[in-house]
């Protein structure tokens, strides 16, 4: 044939749209040409398609070889159109199957000597083959497991490019086969760290307690105290408790998993934890690329845990730029060539000092900051971030006294996912016939005018907090979501004054 036809996949994010990848000869002067708004790494893509096609005992044609990615409006970046590329110029002069070209997705980048090598983006490139009925995927060896996470879709792993023209029909030999499955690969145990222990925690109930409320509703926390305090043990602790991660949310968390670049080979059931340094840029905590989409901390977080330690050493734009995401659970990152919407529906957990030097109001500490040293070291929390933030906890240092009251025995971690998991399914049950399924998602208006709205009594205190002007509209609601939290804990139908008194001390501020 003289025109060669099969499918790769451009992804924008998480969104993959199929690209029909076209390849034709002509008799004009000879060259290797590829058109279709392709970027620099794809341009790339002729050398190394005429060299591994050379090394692999399949040369391409002496005349001119006219490949076209359509559509042709479409911006396509990346090496993972290398494959697709080359199966299509062979297909030109080779007797390959073209109903086996046509029905085949090819994702993966080739080495100069045939080899097939892994690219990011397997697992959303394969979805999305999927998705527009693709029922056959083939990608590099390595990426196999990976692709194979998805349902309803058959996944060749292959080694080399001879492999892949082997497989659609040519008669060649080659050292290395091609291996297909059907079905997922089942996850590897030994892949999941055990998770520290919620009882590793000392002298520290109260926090321990507004931790379980934060998982049981899905809060953000903000925790403030002197170093030693357990701000970041707490912290690490809290994906311990939280729910499994259902499949879809599994899915999309491998997903930017594999975007990043990381390997995936199964679905792992344990929310997500990222802690960046204080020193992370804008760009490294939102995410972007100025030619191919990479996934910053917020949505690598996804489904998890956000910690930022030592918050007040955050820059002031970095922490703004939680704002957006935190309210809407989602993160758009805008570029000259694409737009992209990255999930973005975690927990944030905060954790600072209270001044420079974290002596500030310690018993027993001698804070030397100045008073417009610690102003300016709190103050890079602005009002609009901290107005997000449904809990706010001030931890003091551990004493021997504590110690001896704690005993020896805290609440584990098991004990507390066995509450969570109790507290979610009453709020899911409440929630059922609404579009949340947490009480950190549910609307402002429903909390308050809904069929569960509080009584006038119990929402008293509320109403004189927002009345003196010491809660805002967006925190009235927050306590009311706390609040519907610690009453799924205690097992309660409806919201109590004890409550909202209880969330009324969770959020920190509020004259009570």
């Amino acid at each position: 044939m003289s025109v060669g036809r099969t499918w790769a996949v451009a992804l924008t994010g998480l969104v993959g749209d199929l690209v029909e990848v076209e390849a034709d000869l002509s008799n004009q002067t000879p060259a290797f040409r590829i058109v279709g708004l392709a970027d620099r790494a794809l341009a790339e893509a002729q050398q190394r398609v005429h060299n591994a096609c050379a090394n692999s005992g399949l040369p391409l044609s002496r005349r001119r070889v006219t490949v076209n990615l359509s559509p042709a409006s479409l911006p396509k970046q990346g090496s993972g159109f290398d494959l697709a590329i080359a199966i299509a110029a062979l297909a030109t002069e080779l007797p390959l199957d073209a109903a086996s070209l046509a029905g085949t997705v090819h994702i993966g980048e080739l080495a100069l000597d045939g080899r097939l090598r892994p690219v990011p983006g397997v697992l959303p490139a394969v979805i999305a083959a999927a998705r527009a009925g693709h029922r056959t995927v083939i990608v590099p060896e390595a990426c196999r497991r990976e692709a194979a996470l998805v349902d309803g879709i058959r996944v060749v792993g292959c080694r080399s490019l001879g492999a892949v023209a082997r497989w659609h029909g040519l008669d060649i030999d080659v050292d290395d086969v091609a291996e297909s499955s059907d079905t997922a690969v089942p996850p590897t145990p030994q892949d999941e760290p055990p998770a520290a222990d919620l009882a590793d925690i000392r002298g520290q109930e109260e926090a321990v307690a507004a931790v379980v409320v934060a998982a049981a509703g899905g809060h953000h926390l903000l925790m403030t105290g002197p170093p030693g305090a357990g701000k970041t043990m707490l912290a690490r602790r809290l994906p311990g408790i939280l729910p499994p991660l259902d499949d879809e949310t599994a899915l999309q968390v491998a997903s930017i998993r594999s975007l990043s670049g990381s390997a995936v080979d199964h679905l792992s059931r344990v929310p997500p934890f990222e802690a960046p340094h204080h020193s992370v840029s804008v760009a490294a905590l939102v995410g972007g690329g100025s030619r191919m989409l990479r996934p910053g901390a917020i949505a690598r977080a996804s489904g998890g845990v956000l910690f930022l330690d030592e918050a007040g050493e955050y820059g002031a734009h970095a922490l703004d730029s939680l704002r957006q995401p935190l309210e809407s659970g989602a993160i758009e990152i805008h570029r000259a060539g694409f737009r992209a919407t990255l999930p973005a529906r975690f927990q944030l957990v905060l954790a600072t000092n209270p001044c420079p030097c974290g002596q500030y109001g310690v018993r027993g500490g001698s804070c030397s900051c100045p008073s417009l040293a610690i102003r300016r070291y709190l103050g890079r929390l602005s009002g609009p971030l901290l107005d997000r933030i449904d809990i706010e906890l001030a931890l003091n240092r551990v004493s021997l006294a504590d110690l001896a009251t704690a005993g020896t025995g805290g609440l584990s971690s098991s004990a507390a996912r066995e509450q969570v998991a109790g507290a979610r399914l009453r709020a899911a049950e409440r929630l059922r016939a609404t579009p949340w399924r947490t009480n950190a998602q549910v609307a402002g208006s429903w909390l308050r005018d809904g069929p569960l709205a509080p009584a006038r009594d119990v929402r008293a205190p509320l109403d004189a907090a927002l009345h003196r002007g010491a809660l805002t509209l967006r925190g009235y609601d927050r306590v009311l979501r706390v609040a519907w939290s610690v009453a799924d804990l205690a097992g309660h139908d409806r919201l109590t004054l004890d409550d909202v008194g209880r969330a009324l001390f969770l959020k920190k501020g509020v004259d009570r």
